[in-house]
């Protein structure tokens, strides 16, 4: 009942962090990737062993490529993405990489996506997380449908896309963080992870909703008197510790993916996990105490 009783508090501080997510996110602007702006991306390899990254840096320098992406790939390897490169840019870019031939480079990739690819995967990824977002209201209305006592069964699929605005909101916070002091780029791998956010932190969600409507039933089959709020704070804490468990297994993939593996993928595993972080508190400390709001606003009127 501690998280029930305690509700207006935890809203305030669960306030506080989308506030400031949305804020990094938004606030110094979004640098969207080659996917979804158009351009190139440039992979090579250096059989001799890997340049450091500020020489490399420096050698592009005086092409004015303006904001692009060097990330190391591999052990011998970078992978460039830049605004979309001529030919006869794509051969300067290769020569600086090179050092002016001084060092030995393979092209292992050379890729351009035109602006209106990338226009329309932007598109289409908006289009994707709208749909996972609507799918998921429409199933939870008809899996609870038949406990509208005494919350509507609606209410709770609108609490759990409001719990998963939140979800995705720390994580793209986090992520405007990186792209402002680490220079990442909003990419499809960035979008892959909110999906997958969006996906896997609703299943703590609905099991506390489960929890909550087989309680529900249990009270109304027993013909018990106990309070919305009491049934809700004595379903969390039934599944206090499922919840835990269940998301520190994934929790230490995602932390030994994001420790040991490529560079190319560390934003990626950083999303997830702080994705599955806020979905494991969210659907302890959010959702259920916003059902018991619900239940109390509509009690006064």
């Amino acid at each position: 009942m501690w998280v029930v009783n305690h509700r207006k508090i935890l809203f305030a501080i669960i306030g506080t962090l989308i506030v400031l997510s949305l804020l990094s996110f938004f606030g110094w602007g979004l640098h969207f990737g080659i996917e979804y702006t158009g351009g190139s991306l440039l992979e090579v390899n250096y059989p001799g062993g890997r340049p450091d990254t500020t020489v490399v840096q420096s050698e592009l320098a005086p092409l004015n490529l303006g904001n692009y992406l060097l990330q190391p790939t591999g052990d011998s390897s970078y992978v460039l993405k830049t605004g979309e490169l001529s030919e006869t840019q794509h051969e300067a870019v290769k020569n600086a990489l090179s050092q002016g031939g001084k060092v030995t480079i393979e092209e292992k990739n050379f890729t351009s996506i035109g602006p209106v690819v990338g226009s329309e995967l932007k598109r289409k990824a908006i289009i994707a997380i709208v749909l996972v977002i609507l799918c998921i209201v429409l199933f939870i209305a008809f899996a609870f449908r038949k406990v509208s006592e005494p919350v509507s069964s609606w209410k709770y699929g609108v609490v759990a896309v409001i719990t998963l605005m939140h979800d995705i909101a720390i994580p793209a916070g986090v992520y405007g963080l990186l792209v402002h002091f680490h220079g990442a780029q909003i990419d499809i791998l960035f979008t892959t992870a909110l999906l997958a956010v969006l996906g896997i932190s609703i299943n703590d969600t609905i099991v506390v909703f489960d929890r909550i409507r087989e309680n529900l039933r249990l009270n109304r089959e027993g013909r018990g008197k106990e309070p919305f709020d009491q049934i809700v704070g004595r379903s969390l804490k039934q599944t206090y510790l499922r919840s835990f468990n269940t998301s520190f297994t994934v929790i230490l993939v995602l932390f030994s993916l994001f420790l040991l593996g490529g560079e190319t993928t560390k934003n990626f595993a950083l999303t997830l996990l702080v994705g599955m972080v806020a979905g494991t508190y969210s659907s302890i400390f959010f959702a259920s105490p916003l059902l018991v709001t619900l239940w109390k606003a509509q009690d006064k009127k």
